[in-house]
């Protein structure tokens, strides 16, 4: 398996899943929209919890106890556009309308930072809670994508990292999703930087954020879901 592919969500997320997640793992998609990343996964696999701010469920305030959870899936919206404080100026209107509904609840963002301040806000509020949810050596899978805000590059996959890494996060792997079709040109008279045509899939493990040097994080996750490592689990 290799770290870039052009492809879908729906092809790729399978992929990491087999890759960084035990069979029978207990799996909290916080973000679960339309269901995308699990159109192609077995539904006997894993043991799938599906909820989203639609569902009532808001990935920054789970419902579920400390350290409970194998591995939580995050896609939230990552476009600047659609944060904002008037639902006349959310992105995703027209014929980019679906984008809205898969990333969005369409409704407006009342408080917090504004822009793409706000997004890295969610993002870091959601993984926070998530180290709460997880177990100890416990997987979180991220998706993003960078992006220019107020004509300043973002590279927002770089801020996720430094900042969970504070979190108590390793970041263990990282996947390019390149998309197969062109990105969407905006009205510009002058072009200054390069369309995002690529999206990051990132993972991550609970391990207070040190280098486990090697140890296996896969089999000792797997290790400790079949009860054989006879230790009781950490809790941050």
């Amino acid at each position: 398996m290799c770290s870039a592919r052009v492809g879908s969500n729906e092809e790729l997320v399978p992929l990491i899943l087999s890759l960084h997640v035990p069979t029978g793992s207990l799996v909290a998609d916080v973000t679960y929209g339309t269901g995308i990343f699990w159109k192609l996964v077995p539904k006997a696999k894993y043991k799938l919890r599906a909820t989203d701010i639609k569902t009532g469920v808001d990935c920054r305030k789970l419902p579920y106890e400390n350290a409970s959870i194998d591995c939580v899936v995050l896609d939230p919206p990552y476009m600047e556009g659609l944060y904002r404080r008037a639902k006349g100026h959310l992105a995703g209107a027209g014929t980019y309308a679906a984008f809205r509904t898969t990333y969005s609840n369409g409704e407006r963002t009342s408080d917090g930072p504004k822009y793409h301040d706000a997004v890295l806000d969610l993002y870091f509020k959601a993984g926070l809670e998530a180290y709460r949810v997880l177990k100890q050596y416990g997987v979180m899978i991220v998706k993003c994508q960078d992006e220019v805000s107020a004509n300043t590059q973002r590279l927002t996959h770089v801020e996720i990292i430094n900042e969970y890494a504070t979190l108590g996060f390793f970041a263990k792997d990282l996947f390019v999703l390149v998309r197969a079709n062109k990105p969407a040109v905006s009205r510009m008279k002058r072009q200054e930087h390069a369309r995002k045509n690529h999206s990051y899939f990132l993972v991550f493990v609970k391990t207070n954020g040190a280098n486990p040097r090697g140890k296996g994080l896969r089999n000792g996750a797997a290790r400790r879901l079949e009860g054989h490592t006879g230790r009781a689990e950490r809790t941050p």
